[in-house]
């Protein structure tokens, strides 16, 4: 029998990743976002994720038997993104409740799970790294718990299995995304050639120095698409990453090779990028200027904000993947050749230089 999907948030760096990986498997995708792009195969859903009866009249006559929560929305405050977020969750599965057709539903959140929220981002008792799965909630409000009791709920009313999925910062292609490291970087890096500004790294020492791990949005889609299909994976929250470890201060290096830049070495402080890139518009329009790219809107590239709070840690970030290596997933991906892959494909899409 095919198997039908729908993903929330397909238009984002998850998102896509997930729909294209599902397609590329043989199932039917519905993919829901608020401007669905027309993409073959794909049936495009639009809704306002946060008014109940626009998903509800979008979702009217879709019966898919899987579901995969993709997206999210950035409020000004925790207890605001926890409204907000948790919502757009309730409402989802409310509109399909009726139809009895969803055999499991996967939530994409993240390592706050672990860090707490961005207002509290690295503050007070933390767990001991590497991350792992059955380390209890912090105690302190955070979206991710509201999103994934919203989850349980429903589950439970409707007789659904589900994943949650903890990937730490993610690689991948999406313009206008609120979370795009590797595309701000290479954003950075472009102005950085342009104008022979050093390529200084924006984040603390301590993420200079220590090991890290990221997650390539290819990855994580594979592992939602495991869990998804797995009966042992079923009810259970996972963590995911590429399956290696780096320092920054080797990644850097590697960065600036790909874009025929030296590394600058670590400054005397720290150098965030809301700081370095506050006044690069003007850079970027003479940059989108004389190689013809596509988007001169630089706000619709870059995040600093988020990288900031990736790069900036006071504490080594590491998680931990043995749950799902356990229990057969056994996908790998090289970070360096991730950031790569997507700088490959911004150059294809012309987005930049």
């Amino acid at each position: 029998m095919t198997q039908t999907a729908l993903v929330v948030g397909a238009s984002g760096i998850v998102g896509s990743a997930t729909t294209q990986l599902l397609l590329a498997n043989g199932w039917q995708v519905a993919a829901l976002s608020r401007h669905p792009s027309q993409a073959a195969g794909v049936i495009p859903v639009a809704a306002d994720l946060q008014d109940p009866d626009s998903v509800k009249q979008a979702l009217e006559g879709i019966k898919p038997t899987h579901v995969f929560i993709t997206t999210w929305s950035r409020q000004a405050t925790e207890a605001e993104n926890i409204k907000v977020n948790a919502a757009m969750v309730r409402n989802v599965l409310d509109a399909l409740s009726p139809g009895k057709s969803v055999k499991h539903v996967a939530l994409v959140t993240g390592l706050k799970h672990y860090l707490g929220p961005f207002e509290a981002y690295g503050k007070g008792t933390l767990p001991q790294t590497p991350f792992r799965e059955e380390q209890g909630r912090l105690d302190i409000e955070n979206f991710y718990y509201a999103q994934e009791d919203e989850v349980f709920a429903a589950a439970e009313r409707d007789g659904f299995t589900w994943s949650v999925h903890r990937p730490h910062t993610v690689t991948g292609v999406a313009v206008g995304n609120a979370m795009n490291m590797a595309t701000t970087l290479a954003v950075y890096a472009s102005v950085c050639k342009a104008t022979g500004r050093p390529f200084v790294f924006p984040g603390s020492r301590v993420q200079w120095d220590s090991l890290t791990d990221m997650t390539d949005a290819r990855q994580l889609a594979k592992q939602q698409l495991w869990a998804a299909t797995t009966p042992a994976a079923a009810n259970q929250a996972f963590n995911v990453t590429n399956g290696d470890v780096f320092r920054w201060k080797w990644m850097w290096t590697r960065i600036a090779d790909y874009f025929g830049l030296h590394p600058a070495a670590y400054p005397p402080s720290v150098s965030p990028l809301e700081t370095q890139m506050a006044d690069d518009q003007a850079a970027w329009t003479d940059i989108v200027r004389e190689h013809g790219l596509k988007e001169a809107d630089i706000n619709r590239l870059i995040s600093p904000w988020h990288t900031d709070a990736d790069l900036g840690r006071p504490i080594e970030v590491i998680t931990d993947m043995s749950k799902s290596r356990a229990l057969g997933f056994k996908e790998f991906q090289a970070s360096d050749q991730a950031f790569f892959d997507v700088f490959d494909e911004l150059r294809k899409q012309r987005l930049i230089p």
